[in-house]
């Protein structure tokens, strides 16, 4: 018969099983710090041997890191997605930005749809709360906090699509663009218009979210992504024409 006794379950296993969970659903994310090791086991309510069994394990999996003097860390287990070199291929490469655009377009309108259907009140609730830190930081002459909480605002979305394989690969994604390889997002909110626009998109893809209309949610994420396309298109053209006419100043003042 193909029947086997059933063995309890190792305390360190059941403690691999809650991080490895943690990190999937990306509560736990890269350089996240774990508690010190007296303070994990009694929240857990294991020994320090077994928790000392548990990370020793997740570290040889290359999922948490120790860092001497500094405690246990979550690893950054995104910085693999991309191989430096096809990093720098993105970045040396316009072609790339517009592919980039496009892709995080159809990715984000079918996370934006998802979240409108599947995700809990208080994932919306954590959508919306940071849509309105947006809006406290859009009367700020300095456009640089609000242009990071876009990336929180989109990031949002997609954790409340609680698809764990959209959270992970639009993480890797949206770390690609705080790195400035394919454009420096502050730039597009450096002007006041361009700034009210933005806005007025990410209030409309709120809104159906909190409406749980998930057509709507997609059809904004959707337009939100090819205004921004657009933009970048004009910045290049417009830093085109800017060449060409420094050129010619050159040209002018040195005759």
């Amino acid at each position: 018969m193909p029947f086997q006794k059933i063995e309890a379950e190792k305390l360190a296993a059941a403690v691999v099983r809650q991080i490895e969970g943690l990190i999937l659903h990306g509560i736990l994310r890269p350089g996240d710090r774990l508690p010190p090791e007296r303070e994990l086991s009694e929240r857990l309510g294991v020994s320090r041997p077994s928790l000392r069994e548990a990370v020793a394990e997740l570290q040889a999996r290359g999922l948490l890191a120790s860092r001497a003097g500094a405690g246990v860390y979550v690893a950054d287990v995104l910085g693999n997605a991309f191989s430096p070199a096809l990093t720098r291929l993105f970045a040396s490469h316009q072609d790339a930005l517009f592919d980039y655009i496009a892709f995080r377009r159809d990715m984000e309108g079918i996370a934006a749809a998802r979240a409108a259907r599947q995700g809990s009140d208080t994932d919306l609730a954590v959508v919306d709360a940071v849509f309105r830190k947006m809006e406290a930081a859009h009367s700020k002459r300095d456009p640089s906090e609000e242009a990071a909480l876009d990336a929180d605002f989109h990031m949002a979305i997609v954790e409340a699509s609680h698809n764990v394989v959209l959270l992970h690969m639009m993480r890797s994604m949206m770390d690609l663009l705080r790195q400035g390889v394919f454009y420096n997002r502050s730039v597009m909110f450096k002007q006041r218009t361009t700034r009210d626009t933005l806005l007025d998109q990410h209030r409309a893809i709120n809104e159906a979210l909190q409406a749980r209309d998930p057509e709507a949610a997609r059809a904004a994420a959707e337009a939100h992504l090819t205004f921004v396309r657009g933009c970048m298109r004009d910045q290049r053209e417009a830093d085109r024409h800017e060449d060409v006419a420094r050129l010619r100043l050159e040209q002018e003042v040195g005759r």
